[in-house]
């Protein structure tokens, strides 16, 4: 009877090791695809968080009027990053009407409440574009608000370095254009990242809590998080997509191990 029990719990664990061996891999490539995406020191696209880390303040931009202003003197209440090029021909139209959508629906008053500052990270482009594209996005906003809640900014190559490796966002210049992704980055007074929303769809909720949390200087990550993992951006078509590879692979991963603690777990059967 003893034998039986040893030859069974054997055989059970060759059985739950050979399980383990076959999502080995699958698990690996995850890992990898995670380190990838969120490791700070991969020189790819995308944008890496740095939660409670600090935004330099004496960083310099440069207004629609041709002002030099520091984010010193910008920064005052919850504030919105927005880091794009007015000259996009993708993904940045998309996002920076979001953004006009999010704030019309939003019972949130921007300007009080909180502001957004986009600051394009081309040198090349100058204060008459922050204008123009100021004016274009206000007048998609469906209700009365203060103009100097949502800003437009120009920068020097010096500065737009400076917000953009402080805030983790990757580009990468393909000819006259960049290939880039895009996400709404909270900051508090005092220019510590509290929360990202990643992508060019929000949710007045979600915009909400970020404000609300960024106020009492809380940080953390958001469901977005979760959603840029299934979602990839596709620099040939200037959008996001669902990485149907990730999600099997997960779905997949998350069953095998279902199936391995089911196994290993469950009661052995008593012989007689």
């Amino acid at each position: 009877m003893k034998a039986y029990i040893i030859i069974y719990k054997i055989i059970t664990m060759k059985r739950a090791l050979f399980i383990l061996l076959c999502i080995a891999a699958p698990l690996a490539t995850v890992a990898q695809d995670l380190e990838r995406t969120y490791q700070p020191n991969e020189p790819e696209i995308g944008i890496f968080e740095r939660l409670d880390q600090y935004v330099p303040l004496d960083i310099e931009l440069i207004n629609e009027i041709g002002q030099r202003v520091t984010l010193e003197q910008l920064v005052n209440k919850p504030t919105v990053i927005a880091l794009v090029y007015y000259r996009c021909p993708g993904i940045c139209s998309p996002f920076m009407e979001s953004m006009a959508e999010v704030v019309s629906r939003s019972d949130m008053t921007i300007g009080k409440e909180y502001q957004i500052l986009s600051i394009s990270f081309d040198p090349r482009e100058g204060p008459e574009l922050a204008r123009t594209n100021r004016n274009n996005y206000h007048h998609l906003i469906n209700k009365e608000i203060d103009p100097t809640g949502w800003q437009f900014f120009v920068a020097d190559s010096a500065n737009a370095k400076r917000v953009t490796e402080a805030v983790g966002f990757k580009y990468k210049r393909t000819g006259f254009d960049f290939l880039h992704t895009s996400a709404m980055i909270f900051i508090t007074n005092d220019g510590k990242i509290t929360r990202y929303l990643h992508g060019t769809y929000f949710l007045p909720i979600d915009l909400k809590m970020a404000v609300i949390e960024t106020a009492e200087g809380k940080s953390g990550p958001s469901l977005s998080r979760v959603l840029s993992y299934c979602y990839t951006f596709d620099p040939a078509g200037q959008q996001y997509v669902l990485n149907i590879t990730k999600v099997a692979g997960t779905l997949i991963l998350f069953f095998a191990l279902v199936i391995l603690l089911f196994l290993v777990l469950m009661p052995k059967k008593r012989t007689t």
